[in-house]
């Protein structure tokens, strides 16, 4: 992408009439106005590649995921020695009745 400044053409606009000052003035606001769409859909087109980079990346975390627990140590080190996991808190006791308040009565 080319940075050029934009010098406005001074003479012009300096001796020409008010009809020609609106006919510049609308020029430049529908060349901005496109500029404008323009950025629009390379802002929309990066965000849309990067979301798919960090889904690419959040994929490999998640399939390194099972051989980082397996180095760390075997796999019935990580349940809770109080014989709960996290699960039981989502998963409730199909008896109805949560554990330890059996006889509440």
């Amino acid at each position: 992408m080319t940075h050029h400044k934009i010098q406005p053409p001074w003479e012009f606009l300096l001796s020409a009439s008010r009809t020609s000052l609106q006919s510049y003035e609308l020029s430049r606001l529908g060349h901005a106005a496109n500029l404008r769409k323009e950025m629009t859909q390379l802002l929309d087109t990066w965000l849309e590649e990067n979301s798919a980079a960090l889904l690419a990346r959040w994929l490999m975390e998640q399939r390194e995921r099972p051989f980082l627990a397996v180095e760390s140590g075997s796999s019935a080190d990580s349940h809770p020695k109080n014989g709960h996991s996290v699960s039981d808190n989502f998963l409730p006791d199909r008896s109805g009745t949560a554990p330890g308040n059996a006889n509440l009565s």
